[in-house]
């Protein structure tokens, strides 16, 4: 196994992680960002009030995009294993 086999396959894993992670992580970004302006805009400063909606809202999303996500994450395991033979040199 050579040293750009390697980096390549840390590329395609830092790459699928990323897309992966990126709905959740913007559903968590937009709902916090709009509880802060909420509390903004109302003048309330209570530092528990975004906690249950954020998390309400990545279990929704999750629910939402978990297929989509355990599929991507499957295929490029699968790949990988398939692709073993061509790493493992005699």
């Amino acid at each position: 196994m050579t040293t750009d086999a390697v980096v390549e396959i840390a590329n395609e894993a830092l790459f699928l992680i990323i897309k992966v992670s990126l709905p959740v992580l913007l559903v968590s970004l937009i709902v916090g960002l709009l509880i802060s302006i909420f509390q903004a805009v109302t003048s309330i400063q209570e530092q528990t009030l975004t906690f249950v909606p954020k998390i309400i809202c990545v279990f929704l999303a999750l629910i939402v995009f978990g297929q989509w996500m355990l599929t991507s994450m499957v295929e490029y395991t699968t790949e990988l294993w398939l692709s073993f033979s061509n790493y493992v040199h005699k």
